[in-house]
């Protein structure tokens, strides 16, 4: 059985191109951040928003490995994909993976850290989205 994944739709705008025309990669970035938040709201029913603001729970980046494989320029339609890769007890694995008319653009593996935002250190995941990301890997493809 493959892993679940959590998938969407994405055109490159303007505003993420660079003089040559083509996804500059720190927007790439961008688009993982904005894919966990996603991924957290709607693909495990938990609000990211509240997670960082009243709760307090930081989910930083500690590590990133990337492929940049093919160009994505302004207008391009993409699929990004997340699947979990580990669940630990204070870290999570994700994995990414950016295609474009059916060519792999961007592969990527990022460690977040679940953080206490008052003091900075690790913790272990709340209960609740331990829970969340614990269903979501348990799903059938």
């Amino acid at each position: 059985m493959s892993r679940p994944v959590f998938a969407r739709r994405f055109r490159v705008p303007f505003s993420a191109c660079d003089p040559a025309g083509i996804m500059f990669f720190p927007q790439v970035f961008l688009l993982f951040q904005d894919h966990v938040d996603q991924w957290v709201t709607e693909g495990l029913g938990l609000s990211y928003a509240e997670l960082l603001g009243p709760r307090r729970v930081g989910l930083p980046s500690v590590r990133w490995e990337s492929d940049f494989r093919a160009v994505s320029r302004m207008g391009d339609e993409l699929v990004i994909s997340l699947q979990v890769e580990r669940l630990g007890e204070k870290s999570l694995t994700l994995h990414f993976e950016v295609h474009g008319d059916g060519v792999l653009r961007v592969a990527a593996r990022q460690v977040i850290v679940c953080t206490n935002l008052d003091t900075h250190r690790s913790m272990p995941f709340p209960d609740d989205l331990r829970t969340a990301i614990t269903r979501f890997q348990e799903q059938s493809t």
